[in-house]
């Protein structure tokens, strides 16, 4: 250390030490009195009413109802403010083009299609370069829906015989990685925090999750630890399952009332957001699909063009200042189910690690939404990932009647 800059931290020292001593001394306490004055704040109380002792060595535990975007613990990543700087862009870009094909003969009834499509938002990590479609709907468009900002391409085919359908979508991806010593994002909307932080009708926010989320982050503070000790958790407690259809069912709360945790990623990702909500941190699935191969592990990607079955969902939580940081503990689970990896397994260790925080994007995003209301559709769904027909009444064809088809390009 040089000696001015030893001689000003000396004096900024002593400054400190002499503004402590002349510092006036406490006031002495009030003496006694025959009742004591009621407090000006009422006493805590937990859900179920009853109060709550104050704990000093215990941090707040937030909730769904009291989360930590409106009351950071101090001196946590979510209450620091380090320089806030602009946001830079990835230099390095895939461009994927994606076709959907439908074909299905012999229908003896009018049949509809709902196909999901990709974010209609250009983001740092994926942007959407345009759609074409051909075939013989009698109608087809593109329609916004107002969850989590979906897009949805609709269409149908009034007379019976053959229906014949073709979309083409070109999307650029860039591999997508958090950086806990920037903080480079400007606020979320209020309207989409709290919507990620209520109960769907398979996510819960309260009850067992809550129970359970109070259990795994015992005495961390920081949020972003807490995310964390959550993600730990779903990883070594959960079971990938290669043998459910599709991506699961998503039903977090069987799950926590049956204790048995764990399927495929709507399932495994859904717990991680389910508990994250509960204990007040906003979170949220992110449904898409597997576009290419995988540079992690041969079971993380598609191993040939065809991505029929290559659907996947994401999941992702919210701390101020740095937004929303990417994870996925079901492609952890799943590496070990398909790969025959040991728990101690250092690459195994490895990609536990990579997956909190980073995003492979040989994948792309489709949606945020829950309970979608597709459109034309009476019924609700509780997430829009993969194609819905409606045939008549029979909904026949659904397995056949569509292929999905990917291929990196060079524009």
């Amino acid at each position: 250390m040089k000696r001015r800059h030893f001689l000003a931290s000396a004096a900024a020292l002593l400054a400190t030490e002499t503004w402590a001593a002349r510092k006036p001394a406490a006031k002495p306490a009030a003496k006694p009195s025959a009742k004591p004055k009621p407090s000006a704040k009422p006493a805590s109380r937990n859900r179920r009413g009853k109060p709550v002792a104050a704990a000093a060595a215990r941090p707040v535990v937030h909730t769904a109802d009291d989360p930590v975007i409106e009351r950071p613990p101090q001196g946590t990543s979510a209450s620091r403010l380090p320089p806030v700087k602009a946001p830079e862009p990835p230099s390095e870009w895939r461009t994927y083009e994606i076709t959907t094909q439908i074909s299905l003969k012999g229908q003896a009834t009018p049949g509809r299609l709902w196909l999901p499509l990709p974010l209609n938002q250009d983001t740092l990590f994926q942007r959407t370069l345009g759609h074409a479609w051909s075939g013989n709907p009698s109608l087809s468009s593109m329609r916004r829906l107002p969850d989590g900002d979906l897009e949805a391409f609709h269409c149908e085919w009034r007379d019976s015989g053959e229906f014949n359908l073709r979309l083409t979508t070109q999307v650029t991806t860039a591999d997508r990685h958090f950086d806990i010593t920037k903080r480079t994002i400007p606020p979320e909307r209020e309207d989409i925090l709290r919507r990620n932080l209520q109960a769907s009708r398979l996510i819960p926010n309260d009850g067992l999750a809550f129970q359970l989320g109070e259990r795994i982050i015992g005495r961390i503070k920081d949020p972003v630890a807490q995310a964390k000790a959550i993600y730990d958790w779903v990883v070594e407690n959960s079971i990938y399952d290669p043998g459910l259809p599709g991506c699961g069912t998503g039903d977090v709360r069987r799950q926590l009332i049956q204790g048995q945790y764990g399927g495929r990623s709507a399932d495994i990702n859904g717990l991680f957001v389910a508990i994250c909500r509960a204990i007040g941190i906003p979170a949220r699935c992110v449904y898409g699909l597997r576009v290419g191969p995988s540079r992690l592990f041969r079971s993380l990607g598609l191993t040939s063009d065809d991505a029929t079955r290559g659907q996947h969902v994401r999941a992702e939580f919210y701390i101020p200042g740095y937004g929303w940081i990417p994870v996925d503990p079901s492609d952890v689970r799943r590496a070990i189910a398909l790969e025959a990896l040991s728990d101690r397994d250092s690459k195994l260790l490895a990609l536990k690690r990579v997956l909190f925080g980073v995003w492979e994007m040989n994948w792309i995003a489709f949606n945020v939404g829950v309970d979608v209301s597709l459109p034309e559709k009476d019924t609700t769904v509780p997430f829009f990932l993969m194609p819905h027909f409606e045939f008549g009444t029979s909904g026949q064809g659904r397995e056949a009647a569509y292929a999905i088809r990917t291929r990196q390009i060079e524009l």
